[in-house]
């Protein structure tokens, strides 16, 4: 699918399957798309990389017992930096249920190929 517009009933399906991959049935999620200087500005501010990147992802209820809907975070992704839209709505929402390809075993980057097929 490359950089162009990705609709947003496809952007809910993705979430889902993400979310399904990681047992959640229910929750919130927020994906926004930003352009280069805010995806820039969240680098800086959040992990100290003053570069823009594809995909950042801030989980909100992390282990906490929601007391209603769970919020499960945001999603923040620029076209400008992400070859595959569909890739990084899923990756970034694997983040939010706790993935991690920096610190795991390759399980998250072959669980989102995977994903990617469906």
């Amino acid at each position: 699918m490359g950089t162009a517009a990705i609709a947003q009933a496809e952007v809910e399906r993705l979430v889902a399957i993400s979310l399904a991959s990681a047992g959640i049935e229910d929750g919130h999620v927020a994906v926004e798309f930003v352009d280069e200087d805010r995806i820039h500005d969240l680098n800086r501010e959040h992990r100290d990389k003053d570069e823009p990147t594809d995909v950042l992802s801030f989980p909100i209820d992390e282990g906490d017992e929601p007391i209603g809907p769970r919020e499960l975070g945001d999603v923040v992704i620029c076209p400008e930096h992400t070859e595959d839209l569909r890739e990084a709505v899923i990756h970034g929402t694997l983040h939010l249920v706790g993935m991690d390809h920096e610190t795991d075993n390759g399980e998250m980057l072959a669980l989102q190929r995977e994903l990617m097929s469906w």
